[in-house]
C-alpha cells in the first residue's frame, strides 16, 4: 500500500470514527469551514465544477459560477459529513431525514413485482436515499461498487454501505449484471447512480446541449427482465431533510433495435436528470469531466481523480451506488 493510499483510507477512517460522533451542528459547521476552505483554495475540482456549472447555467456571470460553486461546495461537504453520520443516526431520524415525491411510482412498481430500477445523478445525498428506502419503505435493495484501492478503503464503503441496509456487489468481474438481473426478475429493487460513463461502452446522449456518455446499464436491465426504469433526482433546501422526486417510468420503445432502445432510454434518463440539476446545480456534485468536448482523446477515457468523493471508481459509477 502506498502513502497516498494509506492516508486515503486513514481519512475515511476518521469520517466514519470521528464525525459521527459529532453533535449536529457542529458537522454542520465543520462542513461548511472544510467547503469553504477548499473554495477558496481554487483547485481543479472546484474549477471543473464552475466549468460544469456553467452548461448547466450558460447565462450566469462569473460571479454567479463562483456562488454557485461555493454553495456547490457547501452541498459536497454536506453529503459527505451526513455519509459519515448515517451510522449514528436513528430509525427515526433515517426516516424523517428524507421527503421524496410521487414516491407512490416506487412503491406501485414494486407492489406489482416487476422490479424496479432506480437511476440516479450525483445530486443530494443517494447513501441518505437509499437509507430511506431499507428503512421507511423497509425494502432492500441492491447496488455495484468498484474495488477500491486499498483493499481496506472498499471493505469500509462496502461495511458502510451493507449496515445502512445494501446488498453491494463489486463492479469488476463481469457477474454484476447477471446478478442484478436476477434480483429484478425476482421483483426486487435495484439502485444506480448513472450520469457519468467515458467507458467505450457509454452511450451518447444530449446533455444540457452537448454531448455526454451515460452508462446503458439500467436501460439495458428494464429491457431483459421487464424492470420498471424510474430517474430520481435529489435535493436540498434551507431545512435538514433532504427533497427528492421519483419521476415516471421510462418506458421500453415498442420498435427498433437493442442499442437504438437503450439510446432512446438514457436519452430519457438524461433529460430526467438535467429537469433535476437544472433546478438545483448546487447540488449537483460533479466535479469531474462529464461532456466530451473537455476531454483530451490522447489521454483515453477519463476515470478522474482517486480522491474524496470525485468518484473514485469506475467512469459513471459511485463508492454508493454503481452503475453498468
Amino acid at each position: 500500500m502506498s502513502a497516498s493510499e494509506r492516508l486515503t483510507d486513514a481519512l475515511y477512517g476518521i469520517g466514519w470514527s470521528t464525525v459521527k460522533k459529532l453533535p449536529e451542528p457542529v458537522a454542520v459547521r465543520l462542513g461548511n469551514a472544510v467547503a469553504d476552505l477548499a473554495w477558496k483554495r481554487r483547485g481543479k475540482g472546484v474549477l471543473r465544477l464552475e466549468s460544469n456549472y456553467a452548461r448547466v447555467v450558460p447565462d450566469a456571470t462569473p460571479e454567479r459560477l463562483a456562488e454557485l460553486s461555493r454553495a456547490g461546495m457547501r452541498s459536497y461537504l454536506r453529503y459527505w459529513m451526513e455519509s459519515f453520520r448515517l451510522p449514528a443516526w436513528s430509525a427515526e431520524r433515517v426516516r424523517n431525514g428524507f421527503d421524496p415525491k410521487d414516491v407512490h411510482h416506487l412503491t406501485d412498481g414494486l407492489a406489482s413485482g416487476r422490479g424496479v430500477v432506480l437511476a440516479l445523478p450525483h445530486l443530494g445525498n443517494w447513501d441518505l436515499a437509499g437509507a430511506w428506502v431499507t428503512t421507511k419503505l423497509e425494502t432492500p435493495f441492491t447496488t455495484v461498487a468498484e474495488r477500491l484501492k486499498p483493499e481496506s478503503l472498499y471493505d469500509r464503503f462496502v461495511a458502510y454501505r451493507e449496515g445502512l441496509g445494501m446488498e453491494v456487489l463489486p463492479h469488476s468481474g463481469g457477474s454484476a449484471f447477471g446478478t442484478l438481473a436476477r434480483r429484478l426478475r425476482d421483483g426486487g429493487l435495484v439502485c444506480l447512480v448513472a450520469d457519468r460513463d467515458l467507458s467505450a461502452s457509454g452511450v451518447e446522449v444530449d446533455f444540457f446541449g452537448e454531448t455526454a456518455r451515460m452508462p446503458a446499464g439500467p436501460a439495458l436491465l428494464a429491457q431483459q427482465t421487464g424492470a420498471l426504469l424510474l430517474p430520481v433526482t435529489l435535493w436540498y433546501d434551507d431545512s435538514p431533510v433532504l427533497r427528492g422526486r421519483v419521476h415516471p417510468p421510462v418506458e421500453v420503445p415498442e420498435s427498433g433495435t437493442r442499442p437504438e432502445k437503450t439510446s432512446v432510454m438514457t436519452q430519457a434518463l438524461a433529460d430526467a436528470f438535467a429537469s433535476g440539476i437544472a433546478n438545483h446545480p448546487e447540488d449537483w456534485h460533479m466535479l469531474q469531466r462529464l461532456w466530451l468536448a473537455d476531454l483530451d482523446p490522447a489521454a483515453g477515457p477519463d476515470t478522474g481523480p482517486a480522491n474524496l468523493g470525485t468518484d473514485p471508481v469506475t467512469p459513471g459509477s459511485d463508492p454508493a451506488k454503481g452503475s453498468l
